[in-house]
């Protein structure tokens, strides 16, 4: 399960009692992240989310709160806070949904089915590509965006984008060779100037996919050019009087401004959408790492810390392809000063491992650290001194996901729908969310004395 923080089965040996929620919340941050209600048998009870952390929860513990109907139930019961920060309110809001799916809190009544985030869908693959937005996209021949979390918003600027880059959105089959085509009766699109109607080859193949081009660069980077000029536009329309005409641009302006509310494709996975296949994954990872055997088990390192303070590491085992949770350490870091995180995984593969052998410990088939080429040599070289045989050490870097490998001077691309890189992002992902809760336990620890 990802980003869950339910668990934690190595209880910490300076653990003390916390302070209570309301003075806890005086700590938060004023930034945006999920905070999670907890009763007094430290269950998960209601999930949110929230621009200002500190601001938000904190409404919690006023008289208003405890005397609405809608929320004095939950704060009755509220024994104890806590919260995990995020990048900007879109993730937040992704993180929240996740939780939500993993924990099903009893007073959270919406997210718990299985309802997903679309996503846009460019077919790729075709003499003419179609563009459509879908909550079950297809796992080859497309180029994806999203997750978005505004669904209506979304299909709105695809509406807007349409009549720019006039591309289709039918599901018909176009084959450019297939002269009969020219004798096809195109549908309204193409009346008004929204479609260039390839299904009447009115357009080359080529020049069609020079508009799709457009768009997947508009996508990506190129969405700033446009908007200035339809403000300018606006502004224009507006000067003339032509108050009609600068209201719609402003309505556009405002649609297409909804592609930023979204998640990247990597990060915030939909187990709903792109499913793990635990059997099938690690049969991914004997090819692609060339084991003689299929693996069993597999660990991941990863390694968090804020300006170098209250450095830490955490481990995760996988057995099967599934989270392992008594297998779970977590390590704060005890000979390096400062931000040095070659230094940290060195530090952190020599004690799990000197411990290993010390007391006759499983051992695991793919060691795999978070991060680059720097990470994984730094983690080879803590195991050489000590004499283990681990099978495969790996590396598994978060920008492109790239994966590294001892002796090979490149990385390896897998597909993005490669079962055995869904299995590697599942561990790196969990051993990143199980590091980052102990650093904040710990952060919180300082700040509240707890």
């Amino acid at each position: 399960m990802s980003d869950s923080v339910r668990d934690n089965p190595q209880p910490s040996a300076d653990r003390q009692e916390p302070a209570s929620a309301a003075a806890k919340v005086r700590g938060f941050p004023h930034a945006p992240g999920v905070y999670l209600m907890k009763d007094a048998a430290d269950r998960v009870i209601y999930v949110g989310k929230a621009k200002d952390l500190r601001n938000r929860v904190s409404s919690y513990f006023l008289k208003q709160a405890a005397e609405d109907p809608r929320t004095a139930n939950l704060v009755r019961e509220i024994a104890d806070v806590d919260f995990i920060p995020a990048d900007s309110e879109i993730d937040a809001l992704l993180m929240e949904a996740r939780l939500i799916k993993d924990i099903q809190p009893k007073y959270n009544r919406e997210l718990r089915d299985d309802k997903t985030f679309p996503y846009l869908e460019i077919y790729t693959r075709e003499d003419f590509p179609r563009v459509t937005v879908t909550r079950k996209p297809r796992s080859r021949g497309v180029k994806l965006y999203g997750p978005f979390t505004n669904s209506r918003g979304l299909r709105g600027a695809v509406q807007v984008l349409q009549r720019i880059f006039r591309f289709r959105t039918c599901s018909l089959e176009i084959d450019e060779k297939d002269q009969r085509w020219r004798w096809f009766r195109p549908c309204l699109l193409a009346a008004i100037k929204q479609c260039s109607a390839p299904c009447n080859l009115r357009i080359s193949k080529e020049d069609y996919r020079k508009a799709i081009q457009r768009l997947q660069q508009f996508l990506e980077a190129g969405k700033k050019t446009l908007l200035r000029e339809m403000r300018e536009e606006m502004e224009a329309a507006a000067k003339q009087l032509r108050f009609e005409e600068a209201a719609r641009l402003r309505d556009e302006i405002a649609l297409l401004e909804t592609l930023d509310q979204r998640g990247d494709l990597s990060r915030h996975v939909q187990p709903e959408v792109f499913p793990i296949d635990p059997k099938r994954g690690l049969a991914g990872l004997q090819k692609v790492l060339h084991l003689n055997q299929r693996p069993r088990v597999v660990e991941g390192i990863d390694v968090a810390h804020t300006a170098g303070t209250e450095t830490v590491a955490a481990l995760v085992q996988f057995i099967d392809g599934l989270p392992f949770k008594p297998g779970y350490r977590k390590f704060r870091i005890r000979s390096v000063e400062g931000v040095d995180d070659f230094a940290s995984v060195r530090e952190v593969v020599s004690r799990r491992f000197r411990r290993a052998a010390e007391e006759g410990q499983l051992l695991p088939d793919v060691l795999l650290i978070d991060g680059g080429k720097g990470q994984l040599n730094a983690a080879l070289g803590a195991l050489e001194p000590l004499a283990i045989k681990v099978p495969k050490v790996v590396a598994l870097a978060k920008r492109e996901e790239e994966l590294y490998v001892p002796d090979a001077e490149e990385p390896i691309r897998l597909s993005r729908n490669s079962f055995a890189l869904r299995l590697l992002q599942y561990v790196r992902d969990e051993a990143h969310r199980f590091a980052q809760h102990y650093h904040h336990a710990l952060r919180r620890r300082s700040t509240l004395g707890e």
